[in-house]
């Protein structure tokens, strides 16, 4: 008993510890933008309601080692990205620590941001490719 109470406590702890979540809420605008076959582009920072300096996107099949390397943090994917092609992974940071994330539903697109390497909130176009 005193196990379970204490493997209880350990994961409450844990995830306690952690400021980093799946933001659903800026899943769902994407979504609604990327749905409309007339929009050619996505304003980041029009649609967040946290604070933020960067933005990185991830392509599918992108790997761990990667992600944490052009990110300069260390970053648990959750999305497990590295083996899916129906996602774009997009990882906010402020003051270098990730701050928030989101699985970016293809539908049908591909996203890029051109030669940046990252988005930041007065530079935060997104543009639609679709296929």
């Amino acid at each position: 008993m005193k196990q379970v109470i204490f493997y209880i406590l350990l994961i409450l702890f844990l995830a306690g510890c952690s400021n980093v979540s799946d933001n659903t809420g800026l899943e769902k605008s994407i979504f609604s933008i990327v749905e409309d076959k007339n929009n050619s582009e996505i304003r980041i920072n029009s649609l967040t309601t946290f604070d933020w300096e960067k933005a990185f996107i991830f392509t599918p099949y992108s790997t761990q080692e990667g992600i944490e390397e052009q990110l300069g943090v260390n970053f648990n994917d959750p999305s497990d990205i590295d083996w899916r092609d129906d996602i774009y992974l997009l990882v906010f940071l402020n003051d270098d620590k990730v701050v928030q994330y989101i699985e970016v539903d293809r539908q049908g697109a591909d996203f890029t941001i051109e030669e940046k390497k990252h988005l930041t909130p007065s530079d935060d176009l997104i543009t639609i490719e679709r296929y």
